[in-house]
C-alpha cells in the first residue's frame, strides 16, 4: 500500500473487501476510551492513549488483524484460538468471509487499556 497521509487518507483507499471489516474495527477502536488517539504508525492506523500505542489494525487481501505486541497479547491467545480464530505473535486473524467477532475485538481492546501504563 502506497504511503498515506493520514488515517482518514488510509481509510479512503482501501480495498472493498476490507472496508467493512476496518471501518467496524476503527468504530470498536475509537469507542474504547474517550481518550484514544488515532494515527498512523507503519502506514497502519494505530491506537494509543497517553502516546503509548496499544494495537494496530492491518489489512490484507483476505483478512484483517487486531495486533498488539507479542508479550501483550499472548494472555489473550487462548482466549482468541478457543473462539475458533487464527493467531499468531501478537495478532488476530480476522477473515472478511466471517462476520467480525465484535465482542472479542473488544475484549481484546479493553484488555490492553487495562494493562496500559502510561
Amino acid at each position: 500500500m502506497p504511503k498515506r497521509v493520514d488515517v482518514d487518507d488510509y481509510y479512503d483507499h482501501l480495498a472493498d473487501a476490507a472496508r467493512p471489516h476496518m471501518e467496524r474495527l476503527r468504530e470498536l477502536s475509537l469507542a474504547a476510551d474517550p481518550e484514544i488517539e488515532e494515527k498512523l504508525a507503519w502506514n497502519n492506523p494505530s491506537y494509543a492513549k497517553d502516546g503509548v500505542r496499544l494495537w494496530m489494525l492491518q489489512a490484507f487481501k483476505a483478512h484483517c488483524s487486531l495486533r498488539t505486541t507479542p508479550e501483550e497479547f499472548a494472555p489473550f491467545q487462548d482466549r482468541v484460538l478457543a473462539a475458533g480464530y487464527e493467531a499468531g505473535e501478537g495478532f488476530i486473524k480476522l477473515p472478511y468471509d466471517v462476520e467480525l467477532p465484535d465482542d472479542l475485538c473488544t475484549a481484546l481492546m479493553e484488555f490492553q487499556l487495562a494493562n496500559h501504563t502510561g
